[in-house]
């Protein structure tokens, strides 16, 4: 470690007294800091040891003692902060490291003209490509393009001066944007009937407008493109573990994981580079609704081919977890969550506005009732957890009860279902979370007053806007909460997204109309949403009995950090820097400008 980022790499010094004869050396002691444990009292100390990969005591400064040598490396936190590393309990890695290398829109609120400036710049710096290779461009955030309710089509694209296939994918990970030439060669057309869970747009005439929502649609035009190589593939899953662990992320579910995904981080593993341990998640679309013995199956041989078993000192591989899509999203102008109540619409004029229900609910849930417990329960029975994508309260209501079905079927089984998201959830099912011991994983980082929560409120009305996000509602009625990023659906921010977690707040430099907090609910207090993103995270994953908490006999992972999470002022958690990031006992991350004063 080094002693630049955490002053205080002390020497060893003279031998300390006798230890008793149970104990022995360990190979790193951390003292004189504020140790977060995460555990079942809510403890905190002021000192840790590790040894040979596994923390060996936690108290006071005082009872190291026994623990140390003339080898061991000791470490002055010097009041720092140190706690479990980061578990985050849904993302996309994968698709996020390869999305560093592509044409970056970068989550940016854009007006048309900005949208085409950009792309037509990146069409430049790649013109050797002219005129067949494609251009994939990422993190397009829709929701925000200025004005708001801005359409975008094929035509907006037609126009770049390009001869090449264009695929825009949005921040969201529910829509894409394609020009006719990318059209033509996925051959979409009028006649192309919608895939299951996903839309075609068409104008007046049938024809296909260029977007593309949810990703069975947008696949069709992926399904042509060039696939990566594996050692792209590679270079992709080493560049989003560098950016894990600089935020502090120990441990990852990929919650969308073809064998593709997984392969790229076995490939890590094999060559000794894996430096977060890695779960994922195989999906199971709705279209295999009527084939579940196949789609089990095929996730049953995922397992059986790279599912390392238990948690050990070094990062490893499971795969025990699956993947459902229930429905798309709620924000506007896709409006694709499955809901209780119907969507409001403007019964009036652009001039005089009277918005009301109106006659949509969003999709029908993506997997009928049965089918969906019937997948649940085969999964239970061989030991894969559910993970479910939900946004609307009618998706999280099927969710709840298939899982209903599942506990029904498989009582006492140690089956962990999530649902991922819950972005609006009916309050009379929110105590059915803790009835039915199924995890809410949340991304903090959307409870806050944005374009795409605020931009709601005509379609949902004042009532649902109350309880959007429910985060304290759920909390309140007992349900465990998780965290997961959805990274890249959002850039990975971890320590913005606790903050918001907190707040319920955005930045401070936000514009005056998303000012303030989101809603009603009561938001997540500071020991809540840090335990949302480690002890509970790792209950969701199924390693709760090897990390997630800092006590004696776990794996030593855990982060420092720069400032103290539970004291400074809530905004500044954004700020909080990560010095250094272990695994295991071993360090696989340092920061060298968070330990500079600033």
């Amino acid at each position: 470690m080094s002693a630049s980022l955490l002053s205080g790499v002390a020497a060893p010094g003279p031998p300390p007294a006798a230890a008793p004869p149970t104990a022995a050396p360990a190979t790193r002691v951390y003292r004189n800091g504020v140790v977060f444990t995460a555990d079942g009292a809510h403890s905190l100390a002021r000192a840790l040891a590790i040894r040979d990969g596994r923390i060996i005591y936690v108290g006071g400064d005082a009872g190291l003692t026994p623990y140390l040598d003339a080898t061991t490396e000791s470490v002055d936190l010097g009041g720092r902060f140190l706690m479990p590393g980061i578990i985050d309990g849904h993302m996309h890695p994968l698709i996020a490291g390869s999305q560093l290398l592509k044409c970056n829109l970068n989550y940016a609120s854009l007006t048309v003209a900005e949208f085409q400036h950009q792309i037509q710049a990146c069409l430049e710096r790649t013109a050797a490509k002219e005129p067949d290779g494609w251009l994939e461009v990422v993190n397009w955030f829709q929701e925000t393009m200025r004005p708001a309710g801005v359409i975008t089509s094929r035509k907006t694209l037609d126009v770049l001066a390009t001869q090449r296939p264009i695929l825009v994918l949005s921040s969201q990970g529910h829509t894409g944007l394609a020009n006719t030439r990318a059209l033509a060669l996925a051959r979409i057309t009028a006649a192309t009937p919608d895939p299951a869970g996903g839309k075609i747009w068409r104008d007046a005439g049938g024809e296909p407008t260029g977007l593309l929502e949810d990703p069975p649609a947008y696949a069709l035009v992926e399904s042509v493109e060039p696939k990566p190589t594996p050692a792209q593939d590679a270079a992709s899953a080493a560049a989003a573990l560098a950016a894990m662990n600089r935020q502090g992320v120990t441990s990852f579910l990929d919650a969308l994981a073809p064998a593709q995904d997984i392969a790229a981080f076995a490939a890590l593993r094999k060559s000794g580079r894996l430096t977060a341990r890695a779960h994922f998640a195989p999906e199971i679309a709705a279209a295999e609704a009527g084939a579940l013995d196949a789609a089990v199956a095929r996730v049953l041989a995922l397992r059986a081919q790279y599912d390392e078993g238990s948690i050990r000192r070094a990062p490893g591989i499971t795969v025990r977890n699956a993947k459902f899509f229930l429905d798309g999203v709620i924000y506007a102008p896709e409006l694709t969550g499955a809901m209780v109540d119907p969507y409001w619409h403007n019964a009036g004029t652009a001039e005089r506005p009277n918005w009301v229900p109106g006659p949509s609910r969003g999709p029908a849930v993506y997997f009928p009732a049965v089918p969906l417990a019937k997948a649940l329960v085969s999964l239970g029975g061989a030991g894969i957890d559910p993970h479910l994508h939900a946004d609307g309260d009618g998706a999280v209501r099927a969710a709840l009860d298939a899982i209903a079905a599942l506990r029904r079927s498989l009582p006492g089984a140690d089956i962990r279902p999530a649902i991922a998201h819950d972005e609006i959830v009916s309050p009379a099912d929110y105590s059915r979370f803790k009835a039915l011991d199924a995890t809410a994983v949340l991304s903090f980082q959307w409870e806050q007053p944005a374009a795409y929560t605020l931009g709601l409120r005509d379609y949902f009305g004042p009532a649902r806007m109350k309880i959007l996000e429910p985060a304290g509602l759920l909390a309140a009625a007992g349900a465990r909460i998780a965290f997961g990023s959805d990274w890249p659906v959002d850039a990975l921010d971890e320590w913005f997204a606790l903050k918001v977690g907190v707040t319920r707040t955005g930045p401070p430099e936000a514009p005056a109309e998303y000012r303030g907090r989101l809603g009603e609910d009561p938001g997540l207090s500071r020991d809540a949403v840090l335990r949302a993103a480690t002890i509970n995270a790792a209950y969701e994953l199924h390693q709760d009995d090897s990390t997630g908490s800092l006590e004696a006999g776990k794996w030593a992972d855990l982060i420092v950090l720069d400032r103290n999470p539970l004291t400074v002022p809530a905004e500044d958690i954004a700020r909080i820097r990560v010095l250094e990031t272990v695994v295991g006992g071993l360090v696989v991350g340092e920061d060298e400008l968070a330990a500079r004063p600033r």
